[in-house]
């Protein structure tokens, strides 16, 4: 079920529990995901914190996406885009920064108010153009 901007979700962030999670099975870790740049990636692991791209500074705070909100993101904001990675990150791990606020379609989107810690990354991900110029996901990503 989305997650939209009402009177009973608007004033709270949701629950983690409340999120979709990283896979098909109800046991599986709940992540939020970033797509960006694999050099930029790359470049933060180096100092142990990533600061967004261009785009996030410019809206102060970086982007990401509930698993249900992934594929239609990258496809917006990313279309045709090569030399991509999809970071798979723990929300829990990144605290108070971490807002969930209306955009979209009036759902509530994951904002980052501050650098991502390397160390929040669950996972990494290629996120390659396939022959019709849209990108392949991984097999388990919901």
């Amino acid at each position: 079920m989305p997650l939209r901007n009402s009177s009973t979700t608007a004033n709270r962030t949701p629950h983690f529990r409340d999120l979709p999670l990283w896979g098909a099975d109800k046991g599986a870790r709940l992540v939020i995901y970033h797509v960006c740049k694999t050099a930029d990636w790359h470049a933060a692991k180096s100092t142990g914190q990533y600061t967004g791209s261009a785009d996030d500074t410019r809206d102060g705070y970086i982007h990401f996406s509930a698993a249900e909100q992934l594929r239609e993101s990258v496809a917006r904001h990313r279309a045709g885009q090569t030399d991509l990675i999809l970071l798979a990150v723990d929300p829990d791990a990144l605290g108070d920064a971490l807002k969930w606020e209306p955009s979209r379609d009036d759902l509530l989107f994951p904002h980052l108010y501050g650098p991502l810690p390397v160390g929040a990354v669950v996972a990494e991900h290629n996120l390659p153009l396939g022959p019709a110029k849209v990108h392949i996901f991984p097999a388990d990503i919901p």
